[in-house]
């Protein structure tokens, strides 16, 4: 199952690749906010039939969740908005690997603290190079 989540989350950032280029393009288009609320208006129609049809979940219980953890749909409009505006500025790759970077060091101070209840992973020198290996491969790229 582990070899299985990699290939996943390598299929997940691919497509977001191709999201970031498409919704880019189409920002140009129809302009970054309305690209935005596109994305949002048909993934909310596409979550629906899912839900509808393959739903087991208790939704009504959303009251019922820590507030904090209602946060995700901020953070998503947050996180699609940035990638519609910069792609169209700094390219695909660019804004890929920033958002990678991003990431990681987020990843590292949440395990780090252990917020959200994640599991505690301590900051070492190995993750400290990783961040510094993408900075490097973020200025190479560009």
């Amino acid at each position: 199952m582990r070899y299985f989540s990699y290939l996943l989350a390598l299929l997940a950032g691919a497509a977001l690749s191709f999201e970031g280029a498409i919704y880019g393009e189409l920002g140009k288009t129809i302009g970054q906010i309305e690209t935005s609320f596109y994305n949002f208006f048909m993934g909310s129609i596409i979550m629906v039939l899912l839900w509808i049809f393959f739903g087991k979940g208790k939704l009504s219980y959303v009251v019922e969740a820590p507030k904090w953890s209602l946060l995700g749909g901020v953070l998503g409009v947050v996180y699609l908005t940035s990638i519609v505006v910069s792609v169209p500025f700094v390219g695909v790759g660019i804004t890929m690997i920033a958002v990678i970077i991003g990431q990681l060091i987020m990843s590292m101070v949440i395990e780090h603290y252990g917020w959200m209840g994640s599991k505690k992973t301590t900051i070492n020198r190995e993750k400290i190079y990783a961040v510094i290996s993408m900075m490097i491969a973020l200025i190479l790229v560009n």
